[in-house]
């Protein structure tokens, strides 16, 4: 302590000397009397320092903490479904969907990271947002649908023997899940049909794409098409068990438009009318043999 002092009356000494100021004014007692009283309000400055540098390190650790909390914590799911009528949907990037009946729609409440996937079960017509930087997917099944922006149709009920993607607007990449190298490109008026008993994936050329999501509006339309295409779809429509007993019925082909309102008994008793075939009801299924003359 007393060579302190020594030092500090040598340093008090060469400032009398470059300032010739009084010495009397840069005592040691004075001088030390001085610095304590300035203590106080350098103290309160460093704490007043601390407290801040304290109070923002929180606030940049609770940024964090939610921004990490945002980014890894997981999405959650929601599912939309349907019963024996239709349904819009809009998605959080502005995607519109129309479900068709007796279809469901899984997709997050929030899309994040490098694509936007959702999961269908049934029929749903997508127009998707345009996001090039955020891929839009629809897994189906075994399939994956893979867009930037664009209208497509997907007709994926799983009683169904195939999964059927068909392009009205833009493009789209139809894959299996787990092999992406064996990939078809659609163009407008295609359609990517997945047979589930081949497990093969084949491209297939549409007269009128238009007509494969006329069902928005409650109508079934059938062109040409054989009975037992009408029965799926019949079956999908009304969730109801439609058999074919004769396999001579299976490829009849008939044309029949039926609008929105219309019975199942109804539809069949017209598609029966002046035909081959006839059915009958037992419980809640529907059996479909040929006219005995």
């Amino acid at each position: 302590m007393k060579s302190m002092e020594q030092e500090f009356e040598k340093i008090l000494d060469k400032l009398v000397a470059s300032t010739r100021s009084p010495r009397g004014s840069f005592s040691k007692d004075n001088s030390w009397e001085l610095l304590e009283k300035r203590l106080p309000r350098l103290q309160r400055r460093i704490l007043s320092l601390r407290t801040m540098a304290g109070a923002a390190a929180i606030a940049v650790l609770c940024v964090l903490g939610w921004w990490a909390y945002y980014m890894f914590a997981p999405v959650p799911l929601q599912t939309v479904s349907t019963l024996a009528e239709t349904r819009s949907i809009v998605l959080p990037d502005q995607t519109t969907i129309v479900l068709n009946r007796y279809s469901s729609l899984t997709y997050p409440e929030r899309f994040r990271g490098k694509d936007r996937k959702v999961q269908l079960k049934g029929e749903g017509y997508f127009e998707v947002s345009k996001d090039a930087e955020h891929p839009f997917k629809v897994e189906a099944g075994a399939i994956m649908v893979q867009v930037l922006g664009t209208h497509f149709n997907i007709d994926a009920y799983p009683e169904d023997t195939q999964v059927k993607t068909t392009l009205l607007e833009g493009s789209v990449a139809v894959s299996l899940i787990g092999k992406t190298e064996e990939c078809l490109i659609l163009s407008p008026n295609e359609s990517a049909i997945y047979n589930k008993e081949k497990k093969s994936l084949t491209l297939h050329t549409e007269k009128n794409a238009a007509e494969e999501i006329i069902w928005q509006n409650g109508t079934l339309l059938f062109k040409s098409v054989p009975l037992q295409e009408i029965v799926r779809e019949l079956s999908n429509a009304f969730q109801t068990d439609i058999r074919i007993e004769d396999a001579d019925l299976q490829n009849y082909r008939m044309t029949a438009t039926f609008s929105d309102g219309e019975t199942l008994e109804e539809i069949l008793s017209l598609l029966c009318r002046n035909q081959k075939f006839e059915y009958t009801k037992t419980n809640d299924s529907i059996t479909i043999t040929q006219k005995l003359n």
